[in-house]
């Protein structure tokens, strides 16, 4: 299956922090993506980050392009940039209407080696398209999104109106209960989770699970979906980190 969840479902993708994960995460969350050294030193320490280490991962973040340094501070670069369009799209998908069409992405190049491969693979699933057979790519066409124009370098598009029933269809391309039951852990994991960094933690996975969601529409996905009750979640933990923003700033 091509969306990212774990293999059981309700397990949960908690991955230690790093200094790096710290600072990207408190970055990719701030809208614009730029953060003064001082406010990026006191909030850090909030997560267990000490100074040093902080200094020395902000060197290695500059060296390896993922920060850039301004007068004041510390911005995103330009490549990370997409990373956090890529997750605000996550935890607010830009949705139309559905009238039954479905997107349909058929692969035509040939002769790509291994990493060619995998990496068409992973801009296919990050557009949250589902494959149905090898070189054949669908979803529900409820998406207010264009597909990029270079992939007409190596695949062809078609709207499609599938024989087989939506719901049915929906179902083999993505693991839906098994999505849902990782949500409702996630949520539950929340609830009983008051540490700032152990929030921090699970927030990091919830929004890897939200770049997992194929967003449906309503109609296709299971009774009780918590995709909007994550959403929310993760809003309202990203308000309770701009309230904290802001008060450092204040009393500083």
């Amino acid at each position: 299956m091509p969306m990212n969840v774990p293999a059981r479902p309700g397990a949960l993708d908690l991955r230690p922090l790093s200094a790096r994960s710290v600072v990207l995460s408190l970055l990719l969350g701030t809208h614009p993506p730029e953060l003064p050294v001082r406010e990026l030193v006191r909030l850090v320490e909030g997560f267990g980050v000490g100074g040093s280490t902080l200094r020395a991962a902000l060197s290695r973040m500059v060296a390896a392009g993922d920060l850039r340094r301004t007068d004041t501070g510390y911005r995103l670069s330009d490549r990370l940039l997409d990373r956090q369009r890529r997750q605000d799209d996550a935890v607010h998908p830009r949705t139309r209407a559905w009238n039954g069409d479905w997107e349909m992405v058929v692969i035509t190049a040939t002769g790509r080696g291994p990493a060619e491969r995998a990496d068409l693979r992973a801009r296919l699933t990050a557009l949250r398209l589902a494959e149905l057979r090898e070189g054949v790519w669908l979803r529900p066409a409820n998406l207010a999104r264009a597909l990029p124009g270079d992939l007409d370098r190596v695949a062809q598009h078609y709207t499609a109106r599938p024989d087989r029933p939506a719901r049915d269809l929906a179902r083999s391309l993505w693991p839906l209960d098994a999505w849902s039951a990782t949500a409702r852990a996630l949520l539950a994991h929340i609830a009983r989770t008051p540490r700032p960094a152990d929030r921090l933690t699970v927030f990091a996975a919830v929004v890897r699970h939200l770049l997992a969601d194929p967003v449906l529409p309503p109609g296709l996905l299971p009774a009780d979906w918590p995709g909007a009750e994550l959403r929310a979640a993760y809003t309202d933990y990203q308000r309770e980190l701009i309230g904290e923003v802001r008060a450092r700033v204040r009393g500083a």
